[in-house]
């Protein structure tokens, strides 16, 4: 998560301490319907991650995505996306969803490209809609 922040923000806005306890949240079912996807070489080299939640009774969120530089635009986000949907459709939500900052072009055209509509939000966030 703090990769994300740093790379997309210039910053990361939260304390390691809060990401560890907002990652240990998203894998504790008594807090959250969550998962952590990892993409995964079979040496064990991570390749990225993305972690989604239950948001709302009928909403899946993508909480966040990361992929490593140098496995970027070679299918890695796609496949993670693709995981986080199948995995709310698991759960009968009706609609996946993401924010990120308005400079977040790359992960704009992701979500664009998988049918997201984009919808201005506020504090220079934008959010990325679709129906599952």
């Amino acid at each position: 998560m703090r990769r994300t922040l740093i790379e997309v923000l210039g910053e990361s806005l939260y304390t390691m301490d809060w990401l560890e306890r907002r990652v240990r949240y998203h894998l504790d079912p008594l807090q959250c319907t969550g998962q952590i996807f990892l993409s995964v070489l079979p040496s064990g080299e991570r390749l990225g991650y993305t972690i989604v939640r239950r948001e709302e009774a009928t909403l899946g969120l993508f909480s966040t995505t990361y992929v490593e530089p140098e496995w970027r635009r070679r299918g890695v986000a796609q496949a993670l996306l693709q995981r986080g949907q199948e995995w709310m459709r698991e759960l009968g939500l009706a609609r996946a969803a993401t924010y990120t900052a308005e400079a977040n072009t790359r992960l704009h055209q992701l979500y664009l490209n998988n049918g997201y509509a984009l919808f201005p939000s506020q504090n220079g966030f934008v959010k990325l809609i679709k129906e599952l």
